[in-house]
This record gives structure tokens, C-alpha cells and sequence, in this order.
């Protein structure tokens, strides 16, 4: 896959990380679900595999957070803390592929 590609297909991944899980957050929103701290610890912990895949995707946000603000100056990219902002504000799954594709539009200019 040539680069212009794989960044096009990074972008669409990243809509794609925002939509998807938004959905479902403002149908949790809609049906009652809070993201105060109380009622959202008792969602993401309603049972060992929710627990699991939750602490899983925020150890994987903390590993990517740390990464890019060590990767994100070589690259040349500024305000790499927006990134980590987006990582925990919106989603990894909407921050991640994002990062990768402005980096490697960038490492192509």
C-alpha cells in the first residue's frame, strides 16, 4: 500500500474511532448513564470482562500518550499534548490512528 494510501485509510480510521464509540457513549448518555466519576466506574465495572477491556484500552491510551510526546518532537510535530488531550477526551480509537496519520504526512513533506 503506498503511503498517500495508508494515510487516507489512517484518516478514515480515525472518523471511524470517533463515530463508532461515540455512538454508543450518547446511547449510554441517552438511557441514563453518567460520566460522574460514581456511576461511571460502576458502568465500566459491571463485570470482569467490561473491567478487563476497560483497563486495557486506558493502559494502551497511557502507553500511546507516552510514546508520542517522545515521538512527536523528532517527527516534527507540534502540540503533541492535543493528542493526549484527544486520547482521553474523545477516544484512542479516534486519537491513535489521527497521530499516525498527520505523522506520516508529515514524515513525506
Amino acid at each position: 500500500m503506498s503511503p498517500k494510501h495508508s494515510t487516507r485509510m489512517l484518516y478514515v480510521l480515525s472518523i471511524a474511532g470517533l463515530v463508532v464509540p461515540w455512538y454508543f457513549n450518547v446511547a449510554f448518555l441517552l438511557e441514563g448513564g453518567s460520566f460522574a466519576p460514581g456511576p461511571f466506574v460502576a458502568a465500566v465495572s459491571a463485570n470482569k470482562l467490561v473491567a478487563g477491556i476497560t483497563w486495557d484500552v486506558y493502559l494502551a491510551a497511557a502507553a500511546f500518550s507516552a510514546w508520542l510526546l517522545r515521538d512527536a518532537p523528532a517527527a516534527g510535530i507540534r502540540r503533541p499534548w492535543l493528542f493526549v488531550a484527544a486520547t482521553f477526551g474523545v477516544g484512542l480509537a479516534f486519537a491513535l490512528p489521527l497521530y499516525l496519520a498527520i505523522r506520516q504526512r508529515q514524515a513525506r513533506n
